[in-house]
């Protein structure tokens, strides 16, 4: 089998999905809790929803290295959650989102694993910008947007009926660049 493996961090290895890991996806979509602000009426994903998102992350990384990512931790192998792009939109606007399982809140995994993606993102890819956005009601998802670095943009509607702030993150200017 290919080692899906796209990158580590001090903590954490990030990698693709296999279809057989579809349970450890109902159980992260399907917990209320993870669900309550991912989903139109806050209820967790049908595993219909889940099939189809597993199956789009699937051939996100087989094309692009891109897609919701796997986030296991070193120390034990745990599976913490979900972190990646996606595409947003008619034009596929590459877009950071990312969630856990609640047992492991509060201890900056997704921070990591978001910055570790920024970077890669950066590193990997010529394309200009990606976009952030959460629910407001979101906090935590919003501390993380924050902290990556993104220009807030708007508070609006997705396509999912939340109320969400926007971030838009452009490339980084090469330092000695001509202007």
């Amino acid at each position: 089998m290919t080692d899906l493996t796209l990158l580590e961090t001090d903590r954490l290895v990030l990698s693709g999905w296999r279809p057989d890991q579809i349970d450890d996806l109902y159980r992260l979509h399907g917990d209320p809790t993870v669900a309550k602000y991912l989903t139109e009426h806050g209820q967790p994903w049908t595993r219909e929803e889940m099939d189809k998102a597993l199956a789009h992350w699937i051939d996100l990384f087989e094309r692009q290295k891109m897609g919701k990512l796997r986030v296991t931790r070193k120390s034990d192998g745990a599976l913490i959650g979900r972190c990646g792009f996606g595409v947003y939109g008619p034009d596929e606007i590459p877009e950071i989102g990312y969630s856990q399982y609640p047992e492991y809140w509060g201890n900056g995994y997704i921070l990591e694993a978001a910055t570790a993606l920024r970077d890669w993102y950066w590193r990997e890819t010529d394309r200009p910008y990606f976009i952030g956005l959460a629910d407001v009601r979101n906090e935590g998802s919003l501390k993380i947007l924050r902290k990556l670095g993104g220009v807030y943009t708007h508070t609006g509607n997705n396509d999912h009926g939340h109320y969400c702030e926007w971030y838009r993150y452009d490339r980084p200017q090469q330092v000695g660049a001509a202007a």
